[in-house]
């Protein structure tokens, strides 16, 4: 036997599940996944009942602010 067919012999093929190259890629888009949902959930946990100050308008999803009018001399 030369050491080519003594290589291929030995070595097996595993599956791709016991590699651990396909759990290391697959981390870094599982943990973003996960990122997000947590950001979502704290987002409208928290955050989703504030009301609008300092004369700010709410129509539908658009926030405008109020002109603001100058302070007039009549008062005098």
């Amino acid at each position: 036997m030369n050491s080519a067919q003594q290589k291929t012999e030995t070595t097996r093929a595993t599956p791709w599940w016991r590699e651990p190259w396909p759990w290391i890629l697959m981390a870094g888009p599982a943990l973003a996944i996960v990122g997000c949902a947590i950001t979502i959930v704290l987002a409208l946990n928290s955050f989703s009942d504030q009301p609008i100050l300092e004369g700010g308008m709410k129509r539908g999803l658009v926030v405008e602010k109020l002109p603001v009018k100058p302070p007039s001399n009549e008062a005098r």
